[in-house]
């Protein structure tokens, strides 16, 4: 076997041993899951999220994926919360440890501080008779599952399951606190993320920006107005201000004989698609991508008026990131 071949063999081993060691755990879910949900539920503070070595590192993504998902949550680092940081966690918190063996010594002290003040412990470990599940009010016992290593003392299968047991609490309470795409948004404001959930509203051009000309405007009229807001494209209104149609560089080709003895309305396209405010920008850009089309007009539907709101630009959509 090549070295390339061997290298492919071994991921492939790892990730179906790692792959077996999940379904383990969905097996086994119990009672334990459901009360952790409960307790964190039911607490007014935050999250506190423990672990030492690999455990430790899991325990940081766990706690953000919490925080970032509606659950107010913070890792302390065991260790440091033994030399002040114990400050940190306080009556009407919860606190979630992460540890493998459940014998990890430098829980030791937010244990008993948690004893002290009355804080509910939840502990995840591998083992359901060490002494972090004695301590704990609400235990998640890790199944037995064979470490990718081949060796057994390289923490692989079993930081994977609690990775994912992190991930599963952070989806159940998503769920209880009917968490929205719109709530997510407000933790996520940067990056590509960020931009995939931002609103229409967010990349407008707001209504004085708007290219609008009255149905019943020469088309003289309508040319200034395209050019002067610099869009390529003007939207038609009717005798209630309601967005009828739109002129495009496509119109003025099809009407080129005798252009400019026509009305707005004779050479506007009737019923344009639009969108609306608190669209996500990236249906928008679904939308133009799907017409073949660089500007999409923004009407607020809610108030059945139809009367243009905005307009979106698909240069808008990629200079914030989508595209």
């Amino acid at each position: 076997m090549s070295d390339r071949a061997q290298y492919l063999a071994t991921a492939r081993r790892v990730i179906g041993i790692e792959a077996a060691a999940l379904k383990r755990l969905e097996e086994a879910l119990d009672g334990g899951f459901s009360e952790a949900v409960e307790t964190i539920l039911a607490v007014k503070g935050r999250v506190i999220v423990c672990g030492m070595g690999k455990s430790g590192h899991v325990a940081r993504k766990i706690a953000a994926t919490l925080a970032s998902t509606g659950t107010p949550a913070q890792f302390v680092h065991p260790a440091e919360a033994s030399h002040g940081d114990l400050g940190m966690v306080a009556p009407g918190d919860a606190v979630l440890i992460l540890s493998n063996s459940g014998e990890t010594p430098e829980l030791a002290d937010i244990l008993a501080h948690a004893k002290r003040f009355r804080i509910p412990v939840i502990g995840v470990a591998g083992n359901p008779d060490s002494t972090l599940m004695a301590q704990s009010e609400v235990k998640i016992v890790l199944p037995k599952a064979e470490e990718a290593c081949g060796t057994g003392i390289v923490p692989t299968s079993s930081t994977t399951m609690t990775l994912a047991l992190g991930d599963a609490l952070a989806v159940a309470l998503m769920e209880q606190r009917q968490f929205t795409a719109e709530h997510f948004r407000a933790f996520h404001p940067g990056g590509k993320l960020g931009a995939q959930l931002r609103l229409v509203r967010d990349l407008m051009h707001g209504q004085e920006q708007v290219p609008l000309v009255a149905g019943a405007a020469r088309m003289p009229e309508v040319l200034l107005e395209i050019t002067r807001k610099g869009f390529g494209v003007a939207g038609v209104t009717d005798p209630d201000g309601r967005l009828a149609g739109i002129i495009t560089d496509g119109d003025l080709r099809r009407h080129m004989e005798g252009l400019l003895s026509h009305s707005a309305a004779e050479v506007m396209t009737a019923n344009p698609r639009t969108i609306g405010p608190d669209a996500l920008a990236q249906e928008a850009v679904a939308v133009m991508n799907e017409a073949r089309i660089t500007s999409l007009f923004v009407v607020d539907r809610r108030q059945g008026g139809g009367a243009a709101l905005g307009l979106l630009h698909i240069h808008d959509c990629l200079r914030a990131g989508l595209g």
